[in-house]
């Protein structure tokens, strides 16, 4: 496609349109249905259904219709609407971070920091979650360790995605939506309802092609360019009161073709445009970036109940094939090109291929009673193979050809789980969890240089582990008035050790790291006010982690550093408030603080800003001796939060206009292994997403307007440093997240 901008419409006319549309909201009478109070938000995030305002845990939550209503297609596009949530742009893979931990970019074969639960099925690996995201029911965010419940790899919290189901009557509509940013279009629909009596079925796709945010000057298009399909059939099934089934199956293939980094200076402020160049796919050297995304998902989910007691089976299975290229431009500093036409030097190749199979089975009791109780079992097996390409072009006194790395991987867990509520008295509660896991891993590693048809061995590994872990919690819950709960949490969480799969010269005594563990104090309030039309939720919390995996990347030696960094600790407070003054307009504010940094890192990589007398990398013993206790973690802003409001507005004529104004701000933070105070570190941002839409009241049809980062605000998601001659010029290669984006859309529904 040929890129053509929306000159037209601006964000910031788009901006004033929205708060014109809500301004004067306290004067206009609501229309009859509009509703008296919130809406009441189930979550399960304790195996159960239940009211977001009894769950005594950190928890944010947003709605499939919020996620579709702002276009929001991945993960990477919804962390400004969840504070002390990240999600890291690494060009490869996403990777979340909650409350300043991750499992960090360096390291494709890395668990999970924060896992992934799609329908009730552990998602370890960034690339289960690509399809998943669309007609979903909600999204639930839970901050702190969750092991005991949800298992393993949950040592800084945990996201579950619950997709919609079949409904009840017959509904079905369709959505197509042109984004004038992208030039580009993307269309679903979803049909939904009874087959009989007992047998119901959903139907959801979705189609996107679009092209990117940023001109390649080498072929003239915009990248990266992006082409995806995603289709999920659910089938429910209730033969009788006692008994119900209901099964998911789900295809995704994901296509991005082209990258998102930008070159930057390393001494100075660099100036972002929305141009980059990269090698042309069709030169000398084809080395274009980009990735490519083929999953499977199915579920099965049987509820039978014995009596007043219920039984759960939940089974999975996922795979996915993944294709991914890195490549970096050869833009100088500033802003011009190598008169080698700018193709690059080096590309970074990262296929997967990967399987999991897992079965859980678990029991409830009734509840109402003074005791209530969770037991379960859980099992998965997962296959894992990666192939780390590194493909060269030309390095001066060095070589050409490609360097492989391969890593096999298979694992397995077993778990056993509880949880048991007791009733104290009708205002308190302890509630105790508990979940005994162990994992068994074997990895293999083989390293080769390939120069025309040789293969060249350079390192070889082989390892295994077996680990047992407990992860214990205890909640304390007290009624202080009617809507008023006050908890407190001491939880524990683990996540499993592993092996290094992205250092060439890897030994059998250097390629396995240790588990990790974490521990969560934290204390918050859920409450209901103003009839509720208003509520409050917070909590604060101190977090520390023991053995933390981190793998850096230090240019100088072109070394990867993959170990466990000894001490780190955050706390602050979240604060969330939903608000109903009348009954058409709505307000929200989420807020984060959080004070996120290393405790105790011996051996840690030199800083940029770090003189060689210092810190000097060539050398073992002033490397065993650098601690960088008391430096800030990676991704973790002081600040973090978004404002917003949402207003209805009855024209008359059977016609409503709804509009939403959201506002997405953090603090500055720092994005490099290297803590650049040029380079590495990102100011803070305000971001602003709008929407407003035009339809008749009984929802039929609509047609809306929506906009996205509307001050087109350029941040960089990660960064790194490259030094030459891997590049021409010596530089930094940023990692851009999403420029502005503004769409029309329209939505008819046919049932």
């Amino acid at each position: 496609m040929t890129s053509r901008r929306c000159d037209s419409i601006t964000g910031s006319r788009l901006i004033a349109t929205v708060l014109l549309a809500t301004a004067g909201a306290t004067s206009v009478a609501a229309a009859a249905e509009q509703p008296a109070a919130l809406e009441e938000v189930i979550v399960t995030a304790q195996k159960r259904e239940q009211s977001l305002q009894d769950v005594p845990v950190s928890i944010s939550v947003i709605s499939g219709q919020r996620i579709q209503d702002m276009q929001i297609t991945d993960l990477r596009s919804l962390q400004g609407y969840i504070p002390n949530l990240a999600i890291l742009n690494s060009g490869v893979n996403p990777i979340v971070y909650i409350r300043g931990f991750g499992s960090g970019p360096n390291n494709v074969a890395f668990d999970q920091e924060v896992s992934v639960y799609l329908d009730g099925i552990y998602g370890g690996r960034s690339a289960q979650f690509t399809a998943p995201f669309f007609d979903l029911e909600r999204m639930e965010v839970l901050r702190g360790p969750q092991g005991a419940l949800f298992g393993k790899n949950t040592a800084a919290g945990a996201i579950s995605l619950v997709s919609a189901g079949p409904t009840n009557e017959l509904q079905g509509s369709a959505t197509a939506a042109y984004n004038f940013d992208r030039d580009g279009w993307e269309g679903s629909a979803f049909v939904s309802g009874p087959i009989s009596d007992t047998l119901g079925a959903r139907l959801a796709v979705k189609v996107v092609d679009q092209d990117g945010f940023l001109k390649n000057l080498a072929t003239g298009r915009d990248d990266p360019q992006l082409q995806q399909t995603l289709a999920r059939l659910t089938v429910a099934w209730r033969p009788n009161a006692d008994f119900d089934l209901t099964a998911k199956a789900e295809y995704g293939k994901h296509d991005l073709d082209g990258g998102v980094t930008h070159s930057g200076s390393l001494t100075g402020p660099t100036r972002f445009t929305d141009t980059h160049y990269v090698s042309d796919p069709y030169g000398p050297a084809p080395l274009s970036d980009g990735s490519g995304i083929t999953s499977w998902n199915l579920a099965a989910t049987a509820n039978y109940r014995l009596g007043e007691h219920t039984l759960t089976s939940v089974t999975g299975y996922s795979a996915f094939r993944t294709n991914r290229l890195t490549a970096f431009d050869e833009f100088n500093p500033d802003r011009t090109v190598q008169p080698n036409g700018g193709n690059a030097l080096f590309a970074n190749g990262f296929p997967e291929d990967f399987e999991q199979y897992s079965q859980e089975l678990r029991i409830a009791s009734p509840t109402g009673r003074r005791l209530e109780y969770i037991l379960g079992l859980y099992y998965d097996y997962s296959d894992y193979h990666l192939i780390n390409t590194t493909y060269y072009e030309r390095v001066a006194g060095t070589i050409t050809g490609s360097h492989r790395n391969d890593f096999y991987q298979i694992g397995r867990t077993y778990s056993a789980f509880g949880q048991a509520t007791f009733h104290a008295t009708d205002a308190l509660r302890v509630v105790g969890s508990l979940r005994w896991s162990q994992t068994n891993k074997k990895g293999d590693f083989k390293s080769r240089l390939v120069s025309g048809s040789r293969l060249n061995a350079q390192g070889a590994a082989y390892g295994k582990l077996e680990e047992d872990y407990t992860d214990p919690s205890v909640t304390v819950q007290f009624d202080a008035a009617e809507r008023v709960m006050l908890y407190a949490t001491l939880a524990r969480g683990s996540k499993s050790g592993g092996f290094v799969s992205n250092t060439s010269t890897t030994t059998d005594a250097s390629f396995q790291f240790r588990p990790e563990r974490s521990t969560n104090y934290e204390a918050g309030v859920k409450s209901t006010w103003l009839d509720g039309r208003l509520t409050v939720n917070a909590a604060i919390f101190h977090m520390k982690f023991e053995d933390l995996q981190q793998s850096t990347y230090d240019p100088d030696v072109r070394t990867f550093f993959t170990r466990n960094a000894a001490k780190a600790s955050s706390e602050g407070v979240e604060l969330d408030v939903q608000w109903l003054p009348v009954d058409n307009l709505q307000v929200s504010l989420g807020l984060a603080y959080l004070d996120a940094k290393f405790d105790d890192y011996p051996g840690a990589p030199c800083l940029a800003f770090e003189t060689v007398a210092q810190c000097n990398s060539a050398d073992p013993a002033s490397l065993a001796n650098h601690n960088i206790a008391g430096q800030p973690l990676l991704f973790a802003p002081k600040w973090s939060g978004n404002a917003g409001v949402r207003h209805t507005l009855d024209l008359g004529g059977d016609l409503r206009v709804t509009s939403s104004l959201t506002a997405l701000f953090r603090s500055k933070y720092f994005i490099a292994d290297g803590y650049s105070p040029i380079w590495g570190v990102q100011d803070g941002w305000t971001k602003w997403d709008a929407r407003i839409q035009v339809g008749p009241v009984d929802g039929r049809w609509n047609v809306a307007l929506v906009g996205r980062n509307l001050t087109d605000e350029k941040t960089v998601g990660q960064a790194i440093r490259l030094p030459a001659p891997i590049t021409t010029t010596s530089r930094s290669i940023n990692w851009m997240d999403e420029y502005r984006s503004i769409a029309i859309e329209g939505t008819f529904r046919f049932f």
